[in-house]
């Protein structure tokens, strides 16, 4: 059974930059579709940033350029680096596994991701 963990979260000023990090358990991530979903207060989650098992990558329209995610199969661990933070950014986010696919389907869709970790708080606040 495939187990995430995030950590990495806290406040940061508007301009900054956070590196958030996800260890997986129990499974490799390296076959398997990942991502970064982010919830803010009052709004549904929603996808930033997916990376398939074959190197292909989406973002959402808001985070292009900002954000970049990847993953190390060594240490069976995926990143989320966002640079140039913004207020828009705060929220919970969490990273998602599941089995490869059409990772801009998948990364517009949380039902198409089984696996979640429990969150991790950034607030971009000055």
């Amino acid at each position: 059974q495939l187990q995430l963990a995030e950590s990495g979260g806290g406040l940061v000023q508007p301009g900054g930059s956070l590196r958030l990090s996800c260890a997986a358990s129990g499974s490799p991530l390296e076959y398997t579709a990942i991502g970064w979903f982010r919830q803010a207060p009052g709004k549904a989650p929603e996808g930033v940033a997916c990376l398939s098992s074959d190197g292909s990558t989406y973002y959402a329209g808001a985070v292009q350029g900002r954000f970049t995610i990847s993953r190390d199969n060594g240490k069976n661990t995926m990143y989320l680096q966002m640079n140039s933070l913004k207020t828009g950014d705060t929220g919970v986010y969490s990273c998602v596994a599941d089995a490869a696919g059409a990772i801009q389907a998948m990364c517009r869709h949380r039902g198409r991701f089984s696996y979640w970790g429990q969150g991790t708080q950034v607030i971009v606040s000055a």
